[in-house]
């Protein structure tokens, strides 16, 4: 198992980081520039026509590294790191679809929400349905942290879910606002499923091995969006990040610890939420300076202390790592009997 878990690292890295070294050219030469929102932090349009659709450098190095360290599960039936793939993948082919009409149109609007929500929710019930004829997921809803189960009627169970993976992917997304955010705040993520299959045993390792390949997917994209970012990820690459953290959370059977683990993501989107229901419940008032929260953070909200893009990659990855290491206390006895 370590072996493989380490050789998925590796190849995800080195492919990652190599396919950066054309790609970031290449959309340089197609003029592939990311329009930045006028609403926005006014220093934010500075980075006007960076290059986007990074995402796919990851996207390459995970895609290796289940294809490399992943071939002796596939070769014995074993899927569990392909379906996370294909789920992640067709989530990014929405989110490429967005980039480019973004790209075409030279402004910051792709597809419509309606459009995106439509194919997003097609994407997560086919995933879900798939996963649950194959076996990988039961309706017995796994609770950590007390250590226990709650079985669900079948429905109820599939609505829950495909609300959680839409949820999750369009989280993921709001968090890729700043050079580094949402890569830096995923990496943490990723290794949390890896530390899982070690503890776990090896009926995990596909997946393990898929968590682990996109870590270092994700490490090697870090080279070029750190900040100042060469290139940015995307919705191409934001949307199969989304993607990638709801279908491990299923492939592992425990879709509630995404209250822990993902819970920069969920502040993000509750300062959204709020700044928006307050701003039409008020008649115009905020509560935060702008949101998503680490827009309110950049612009000095509440200390005065304007926090610079690379402050909030350590504060949100930092936190990131100490929410994984606590949501890893509340699973890590599952099997334990």
């Amino acid at each position: 198992m370590t072996t493989k878990l380490m050789m998925a690292f590796l190849v995800g890295f080195i492919v990652s980081s190599v396919v950066g070294a054309f790609l970031v050219p290449f959309l340089r030469k197609i003029k592939a520039g990311q329009m930045i929102k006028e609403i926005g932090p006014s220093w934010h349009m500075s980075k006007s026509g960076t290059p986007t659709m990074g995402g796919l450098m990851f996207i390459a190095g995970v895609t290796a590294a289940c294809l490399t360290a992943g071939w002796s599960a596939l070769a014995k039936g074993e899927y569990g790191h392909i379906l996370c793939l294909l789920l992640a993948l067709v989530f990014g082919a929405i989110g490429f679809l967005d980039d480019y009409e973004k790209l075409r149109h030279k402004q910051n609007l792709g597809l419509t929400a309606g459009k995106k929500f439509l194919l997003q929710l097609a994407a997560s019930v086919v995933f879900i349905l798939l996963m649950r004829s194959l076996g990988y997921i039961s309706t017995e809803l796994y609770i950590p942290f007390v250590n226990t189960t709650v079985s669900i009627p079948e429905p109820v169970y599939f609505i829950l879910a495909a609300f959680i993976i839409v949820g999750t992917v369009n989280s993921v997304n709001l968090t890729d606002g700043v050079d580094g955010l949402a890569t830096g705040t995923t990496i943490p993520v990723m290794l949390f499923f890896v530390v899982v299959t070690f503890c776990w045993g090896d009926s995990y390792t596909p997946m393990g091995v898929f968590a682990s390949g996109l870590a270092g997917g994700l490490l090697g994209f870090l080279i070029y969006n750190f900040n100042p970012a060469k290139v940015f990820m995307g919705d191409t690459g934001s949307l199969f990040l989304g993607g990638a953290v709801a279908a491990l959370a299923f492939a592992y059977d425990m879709p509630l610890i995404l209250i822990t683990l993902g819970i920069v993501y969920i502040i993000e989107t509750l300062s959204d939420i709020i700044q928006v229901g307050y701003f039409k419940l008020s008649g115009g008032k905020r509560v935060f300076k702008m949101a998503p929260f680490h827009h309110h953070l950049e612009m000095g909200g509440w200390t005065g202390h304007k926090w610079t893009e690379k402050q909030l990659f350590c504060l949100f990855g930092g936190t990131s790592a100490v929410f994984a290491v606590i949501s890893f206390l509340g699973v890590m006895h599952r099997f334990t009997f």
